[in-house]
């Protein structure tokens, strides 16, 4: 009988240290992220030389294919940090010289209603195309952004992706619609 009560007093011990498992009185949180989207008149970027939207004339068609993102709690917590890598697939056509394509491409925050920018970057990821390889996926470096404010106002913004387009670019998107 003793035996047993020893065996479930350890028991007991056992359990209760399970319990106070590894978080203590500060339990690790997740940090809240933003909503983070591909601008769909964005996600698609078609160059053509000398001014024709003829196939012969194409000389590259890329697209966001994807993103990974994470969020972390930034400036005490009075900000929210987020990082992220942007998927890309391109392909050049017919009238493509070389073997280097720039994409420029932009991320932008914007407040909870969608109506205003609140920071906007530019940056370019180069496409190498091997030797008679007409398609390559590039991925981009890590680029962190810091959304001012504390992290449940902070994640209420959005982040969204999208190409750098000039005004051609972007009426065919639109006239095509997405793809």
């Amino acid at each position: 009988m003793v035996k047993r009560l020893a065996i479930a007093s350890m028991a007991m011990g056992l359990v209760g240290l399970a319990a106070c498992g590894g978080q203590g009185a500060n339990p690790v949180t997740t940090a809240p992220c933003p909503r983070i989207g591909i601008i769909s008149d964005a996600a698609d970027l078609t160059r053509f030389s000398g001014g024709s939207r003829d196939l012969a004339a194409m000389q590259l068609d890329a697209k966001i294919t994807g993103f990974n993102a994470k969020c972390d709690f930034a400036e005490r917590g009075k900000a929210l940090d987020v990082s992220l890598t942007i998927n890309i697939q391109a392909e050049r056509g017919p009238a493509f010289q070389g073997r280097v394509a720039e994409l420029p491409y932009l991320i932008a925050v914007v407040d909870p209603a969608g109506n205003r920018v609140m920071a906007r970057e530019a940056y370019v990821i180069r496409a190498n195309f091997e030797p008679n390889v007409p398609r390559t996926q590039v991925g981009t470096e890590e680029v962190s952004i810091r959304i001012p404010g504390i992290p449940p106002e902070a994640a209420q913004k959005s982040v969204l992706i999208g190409f750098q387009l000039t005004p051609d670019e972007l009426a065919l998107n639109r006239q095509r619609g997405p793809r």
